[in-house]
């Protein structure tokens, strides 16, 4: 495995680091990803960031993961407590990660350093053997909703766009989009922390937002003109409480003329790329190795 490199940058009144995955055989691309965890949590080790980086690494894909500075933890008197058994963090990591994590900002700070950690990647993308031209972005979860709103950003800036746009479960609405009752059947099968109740939503996008506009595009992309965009893949989990709100942003980039491709994981839970070996992480880092390669 090739070794990586860590990186300090500033964007949003924070230092913040960014991890190089460099390919041993690169193909010319580059990937800058966010790992998700409710704007509040996550590391750079978590599967969900690390397993990423390694895997498209060695499918020939530079990645560059981000140590956005994570939000305030306002929201945690509205949630469920972290269950054993569930997919994530144990109890004993959630509170390690609370313990390690550094300074904390709301919105629009994670959003600035995406843009940031974008244009650092496109600027040393020759010194990894990639094309400048080829910088993506992504991310799963709430790192889906930075790089969304990150790729709007630069499309309003008329700068350098994203060569693509990689979506994992994301969330992209600050209300979600109503269930089927297929998805609410699912729902009703899986424990209250599993499925992301109103309650929880509203806590998790008060405390990210700090004061700032439920319906700014940025925070938010979902519901908004989406013309313009990079192509983009957008991959849901079955079983999750958040693909309404992926589906419905397949929706927008469609009626705005982007190329988007829409896969769902059929039995998958929320967070599926924390599952080292997952036949459904498997697959989705396949698609996603499939599109930066092109």
């Amino acid at each position: 495995m090739p070794d990586t490199t860590d990186h300090t940058l500033h964007a949003g009144g924070f230092d913040f680091r960014v991890r190089v995955y460099p390919a041993p055989d690169p193909n010319g691309s580059v990937l800058v990803w966010l790992h998700g965890g409710a704007f509040m949590f996550g590391t750079l080790d978590m599967p969900e960031a690390d397993q990423v980086g390694r895997r498209l690494s060695e499918a020939g894909t530079t990645v560059v993961s981000v140590d956005y500075t994570l939000g305030p933890l306002d929201a945690l008197a509205g949630l469920p407590g972290p269950e054993e058994g569930a997919p994530g963090p144990s109890p004993e990591q959630f509170a390690a990660e609370l313990a390690a994590a550094g300074p904390r900002s709301p919105y629009p700070t994670a959003s600035l350093q995406t843009v940031a950690a974008f244009e650092w990647a496109r600027a040393n993308a020759h010194t990894w053997g990639a094309d400048p031209t080829r910088v993506s972005l992504g991310g799963a979860s709430a790192g889906g909703n930075l790089s969304a709103g990150a790729a709007v950003r630069l499309r309003d800036a008329g700068g350098d766009a994203p060569a693509s746009l990689l979506l994992v479960y994301p969330v992209l609405h600050s209300e979600l989009p109503a269930a089927d009752p297929e998805l609410v059947g699912f729902l009703n099968e899986l424990p209250a922390a599993l499925t992301f109740p109103p309650k929880a939503m509203r806590a998790i996008n008060a405390s990210y937002l700090g004061g700032a506009s439920p319906d700014d595009v940025y925070a938010f992309p979902g519901g908004h003109d989406m013309r313009g965009m990079p192509r983009t893949l957008i991959v849901t989990a079955e079983r999750d409480q958040l693909r309404t709100s992926a589906e419905a942003f397949a929706a927008d980039l469609a009626l705005g003329g982007v190329d988007v491709a829409l896969f769902k994981e059929r039995g998958a839970l929320h967070g599926y790329l924390n599952e080292v070996g997952d036949d459904a992480a498997e697959h989705t880092l396949a698609l996603m190795a499939d599109v930066l390669s092109d």
